[in-house]
């Protein structure tokens, strides 16, 4: 190393494994506020706070993780944990990011089943609903308004819409075939599917960090096509003897299993965040499964929407109700069906995660150069807002509708969506409140009837 690398980081002592797993641990029970939210503490924490990491260095790493299906803020930490303490630091860092989440909607998903049905509990359910179609169909108004530059995008998102609504069209296919219409467009009209930085540039200086923009790659983020294809192996090896013990146990049509098998889709199919794979969750665990009714889908994404983590957790919600509604491990073992179940989503949600992360990141990391795959992610999200846009159609009908459109309309339900978009758009009211406040007038609402 020369003088000048090494005085780049002198000042800042290597980080302990004990040091970093304390703080992702912290950032467990604190990443509220969805993927931005939780970048921009990660940001906060360790660029401009504890300099850990530099500011180009770690939206470097941060473009990666919006290219992959996933969790990018979930995917980031992973990134930054391996970075710093090898593939031990990863798992310590992603794993930590989920581990609180899981644990409470494990919990809130148990006093849901078994309360349900309690006048209070029941009045909170109520309220929180409306605020959710809200919040939905804000968040297809803001990456739209992020995403559709051009008519070209426009039409993409609103062709996505006419596939998933009018023609019920698998997700899958959808996310494909923008994904090829980008990647034509991109080489013949080029100019339609540039993306802007949408997380800023990299031209600010919190001082010297830990690792910065001079400091060699370490060891073990070399790439190499060797590292590449064993952890490619590895990975795979973990998902066939994961999908092998559910199988031997409990074959191949059981729920477990199939949870197991959907749930790896599902974690594939998440360009763009959360809401662009809950089209596909409804598919699969609502519709044809029918591991649950979409009343129970709707409140565990109102559920989920109150716990730190990334969103995609209410698959564990999903799970967790599956496995109690279809006693998967018999009726005597309700709770054990129900927890097993969330497990076994969670695992094959998130596993893919990680092996994209230590499959890639080393090229990434050594390239240190931009990312030039940018066209079929920008078709990809712009096909995503017209499939966010169904799924707010979808909760609408649900809630303000709850028995069809032959029933006479929800109108307090109705009342407090607009209220909750209003709060949102207008006055910039973050989700949490939003959400307390609607299940306190909700549960005012249900016991004044």
């Amino acid at each position: 190393m020369d003088e000048k690398n090494k005085n780049s980081t002198s000042h800042t002592p290597p980080i302990s494994v004990k040091e970093a797993f304390l703080y992702w641990l912290k950032l467990g029970f604190i990443s509220f506020g969805g993927p931005a939210g939780q970048i921009a503490i990660m940001h906060h924490d360790l660029v401009e706070k504890k300099h850990w990491i530099s500011e180009k260095r770690f939206l470097h790493a941060l473009n990666y993780c919006m290219l992959l299906p996933g969790p990018e803020a979930q995917q980031l930490a992973t990134y930054i944990g391996w970075l710093m303490h090898r593939t031990w630091g990863g798992l310590i860092a992603g794993i930590l990011f989920v581990l609180p989440s899981f644990f409470i909607l494990v919990g809130l998903a148990w006093v849901y089943m078994a309360y349900g049905s309690v006048p209070a509990v029941a009045g909170v359910l109520y309220g929180i609903k409306p605020a959710v179609v809200a919040i939905v169909l804000f968040a297809a108004y803001r990456i739209g308004s992020r995403t559709l530059k051009n008519k070209v995008l426009w039409s993409i998102a609103a062709l996505a819409f006419i596939a998933i609504f009018l023609l019920k069209l698998p997700f899958p296919f959808i996310v494909l075939a923008a994904g090829i219409i980008g990647h034509i467009g991109g080489r013949k009209t080029p100019h339609f599917f540039k993306v802007g930085g949408g997380h800023g540039a990299a031209d600010k200086n919190y001082g010297k960090a830990l690792i910065d923009d001079d400091t060699p790659t370490p060891s073990h983020a070399l790439f190499s096509w060797t590292k590449l294809w064993r952890m490619a192996g590895i990975g795979f090896v973990i998902w066939f003897a994961a999908m092998l013990f559910l199988i031997s146990l409990f074959g191949w049509n059981a729920t477990l299993t199939q949870m197991g098998w959907f749930f790896t889709k599902a974690a594939l199919m998440t360009f763009g965040g959360a809401y662009a794979v809950l089209p596909y969750v409804f598919q699969g665990a609502v519709e044809h499964y029918q591991w649950l009714s979409p009343t129970q889908m709707i409140d565990g994404l109102a559920l989920g929407e109150t716990t730190p983590g990334p969103l995609i957790m209410v698959v564990t919600f999903v799970g967790f109700v599956g496995g109690w509604m279809t006693h998967a491990l018999g009726v005597n073992a309700i709770f054990a069906s129900a927890f097993a179940a969330a497990s076994i989503v969670t695992f094959f949600t998130f596993l893919p995660s990680f092996i994209f992360i230590f499959m890639g990141a080393p090229f990434i990391e050594t390239t240190h150069d931009n990312l030039k795959f940018t066209a079929p992610l920008s078709a990809i999200t712009a096909a995503v807002v017209g499939v966010i846009l169904n799924l707010a159609l979808f909760f609408a009908y649900h809630v303000f509708w709850p028995t069809g459109f032959e029933s006479a309309i929800n109108w307090p339900s109705v009342l407090l969506a607009a209220l909750s978009f209003i709060a949102i758009f207008r006055f910039k009211i973050g989700v949490i409140p939003i959400i307390m406040a609607s299940g306190v007038l909700g549960m005012i609402w249900k016991l004044l009837m």
